[in-house]
Parts: C-alpha cells; sequence; structure tokens
C-alpha cells in the first residue's frame, strides 16, 4: 500500500495532548505506525464505497419474530392468589423492604 496515509511524531503527541493521555516519547514512533495502519484500513474502505451502494446497518433484512399480541384465556385473580402464601386485598402479600414513613 503505497499510498498508504502517515502520521507522524508529532501528529501522535498532538493526539495525545488531545486526548489527554501521557504517552511516553519512546512510544510515539510505535503509535505513529499503529495509526498509520488504521489510517490505511480506512482508505482501502472508501475506495470500495460506491455512490450507488446505499448505506446499511445489517446485512440482512430484519423481521420481527415476535408473536401477535392475542389475548387468550389466563388464570383469575382468584386462581393466581391462590398458591400466595400471604394474600391482602386480593394481592400478594409481601414482606416490606423499604422503610416508608
Amino acid at each position: 500500500m503505497s499510498d498508504t496515509p502517515s502520521i507522524s511524531r508529532d501528529d501522535v503527541a498532538h493526539l495525545a495532548r488531545l486526548a489527554r493521555i501521557d504517552l511516553p516519547p519512546e512510544s510515539l514512533d510505535h503509535y505513529a505506525e499503529q495509526l498509520g495502519v488504521i489510517l490505511g484500513a480506512v482508505a482501502q474502505v472508501s475506495e470500495v464505497a460506491a455512490a450507488d451502494v446505499p448505506a446499511t446497518s445489517h446485512p440482512m433484512p430484519l423481521v420481527n419474530v415476535f408473536r401477535e399480541d392475542v389475548v387468550r384465556p389466563s388464570l383469575t385473580n382468584a386462581e393466581a392468589l391462590s398458591g400466595a402464601p400471604s394474600v391482602e386485598a386480593e394481592r400478594f402479600r409481601v414482606p416490606r423492604i423499604l422503610d416508608e414513613e
């Protein structure tokens, strides 16, 4: 990749200052090389992207997999409360966990 964008030590130091990252001077070359590879990959993707290709968030069309919301027979209030250890005013009674005044 001869057209790979390059990033200098000074660019890395400047970016580190903007991001408030304290980089030791001996690591600037290493990060410059890594950021250059990243910039090259982005440039390569930009070459492939065409104006006639629509942007997508997912490669395959997504469909809703939920079932229809249909009313079906269920337990009555009395049936639901029949197995409760404690009932009060036609509701499940549970121990208080918060101190409310």
